[in-house]
């Protein structure tokens, strides 16, 4: 079944042979020969196909060096079909969004006052957690993100990213630097790597796609929509799982928190600020933003923040 799973998904089948074509170039074509003919076999032995026990002479006939090379190819297919699956369960039916959500409980006789009333009431907490047994470095991590935004970009048909790179070939070096990237960590996890790697996936994904949300929500309600949905952490609180958890480990957890969601608002009033270049000579404002504007304090402390700071995102 699985192996019929990756026969259908073009995805599974492009990044693979991307990955082949990487394992070439840096492992050498001897090294993909032997990977090849040992995942071939298995999937015959899998099949039950007679003869595909010669798989284990393979195996036996590889070095160490190369054993290492050979479980870290499969472990990066693994991690490339993963993705491209990933892809394909993102897939949804052409009216599965928001418009067409409540056009749905409308016909169910559930008005817009409902639905204002449910959302006033409701709170969605995602909680990020991590796991003792994480070994995966965030390097790691990262390279397979930027493969699903480059798959993104090829989805709608272009060629090239922002940069100007051909998005094959931009993919192709992803996965080239995955196979030479050092797999895992050397270092035992502690509780401020916990946090840092915690504070990435806020950074990235839910402080910028959280008012994404809330501004389609408000323009399909036509009113703003109540704050249903916030991010919560247990990493760096969580006394009960980790014996290493203590308070100064919780204090520096909501330094960091703070520091991160202040710093990616402060970035983002910085961009605004650079965006909206209005003068006050040919537009009026209120006299609430121009008592704003008068609170020096206020702004010097913003400037302080941002000086100590290596980038807008505090990263």
């Amino acid at each position: 079944m699985a192996s019929l799973a990756i026969a259908n998904n073009p995805d599974i089948r492009f990044l693979g042979k991307l990955l082949g074509d990487v394992i070439r170039a840096y492992g050498g074509e001897e090294l993909f020969k032997r990977i090849e003919y040992i995942r071939a076999t298995s999937v015959d032995r899998a099949r039950g196909v007679a003869g595909a026990g010669a798989i284990d002479r393979g195996l036996d006939r590889l070095s160490l060096d190369e054993t290492l090379d050979f479980t870290r190819g499969f472990m990066l297919f693994s991690m490339l079909a993963n993705l491209a699956e990933d892809r394909q369960g993102v897939e949804v039916e052409a009216d599965a969004d928001l418009a067409g959500a409540l056009a749905r409980l409308e016909g169910e006789g559930i008005g817009h006052d409902a639905v204002m009333k449910l959302l006033d009431h409701a709170l969605i907490v995602p909680v990020l957690t991590a796991h003792p047994t994480e070994v995966r470095r965030k390097s790691m991590i990262d390279h397979k993100n930027r493969i699903a935004e480059l798959m993104q970009l090829r989805d709608l048909g272009l060629e090239e990213t922002e940069d100007g790179d051909r998005i094959d070939e931009a993919i192709t070096r992803q996965i080239a630097l995955l196979w030479q990237t050092r797999v895992l960590r050397r270092e035992k996890l502690g509780v401020a790597d916990e946090v840092e790697t915690a504070l990435s996936y806020l950074r990235d994904v839910f402080l910028p796609v959280m008012p994404a949300m809330y501004a389609r929500w408000d323009r399909a309600l036509g009113e703003r929509a109540p704050s249903f949905l916030r991010a919560g952490s247990w990493i760096g609180g969580d006394r009960d799982g980790n014996p290493f958890v203590t308070a100064e480990s919780m204090r520096l957890a909501l330094a960091k928190s703070a520091e991160a969601v202040l710093g990616y608002y402060l970035g983002a009033v910085h961009a605004l600020g650079a965006e909206l270049s209005i003068s006050t000579e040919h537009v009026q404002v209120s006299e609430a933003l121009l008592a704003l504007d008068s609170r020096k304090g206020m702004s010097a402390a913003f400037a302080a923040c941002a000086s100590s700071s290596s980038a807008p995102g505090w990263n």
